[in-house]
């Protein structure tokens, strides 16, 4: 909200302009003077540095967990899921993979990570993005690895 000042000095009675522009900034209320206001102090505890040292070395180990086991399962998901045809291996590998991430929410609620209550959400979202495309690549990757000679499509095999 803008703040505005108040003329110190009277108009000239010859000016009419500046009798109508005190007239003008006599109608507008005056602004709240600057007051400082307390420190509350917050309901957040104060992180020292060796705590914020250990969250972040958690979270750190939290995503390269997720990472290994993203690349781990969607490697596996191509061998598990073998004999399952059309559209339902696609479904059951999904749900594979939200299962096992699931599974990895609750290892990390497991390792008692101290976080402020505005960073709880970490324990879902740390990582999560890398997880699912690291295990779509890894799925998709070494399923086209696997079946690259049984389709002929004219391409020359990987794997021989």
């Amino acid at each position: 909200m803008a703040k505005f000042k108040k003329k110190k000095s009277q108009p000239t009675e010859g000016d009419d302009s500046k009798k109508e522009s005190s007239k003008e900034t006599s109608d507008i209320p005056e602004t709240e003077s600057e007051t400082t206001t307390p420190k509350v102090p917050s309901s957040e505890p104060t992180i020292n540095e060796a705590e914020r040292n250990e969250k972040d070395r958690k979270l750190n180990k939290l995503f390269w967990m997720r990472v290994a086991l993203a690349f781990i399962a969607g490697t596996a998901a191509t061998f598990i899921f073998e004999d399952i045809e059309g559209e339902e291996r696609r479904w059951t590998s999904i749900a594979f993979m939200i299962i096992l991430f699931f599974g990895t929410i609750i290892v990390a609620k497991s390792m008692k990570m101290q976080l402020p209550r505005s960073d709880r959400k970490k324990l879902v979202t740390q990582g999560i993005g890398s997880y699912v495309f690291l295990y779509l690549f890894s799925w998709i990757l070494t399923y086209t690895l696997v079946h690259a000679g049984s389709i002929s499509s004219g391409i020359p095999s990987l794997i021989s």
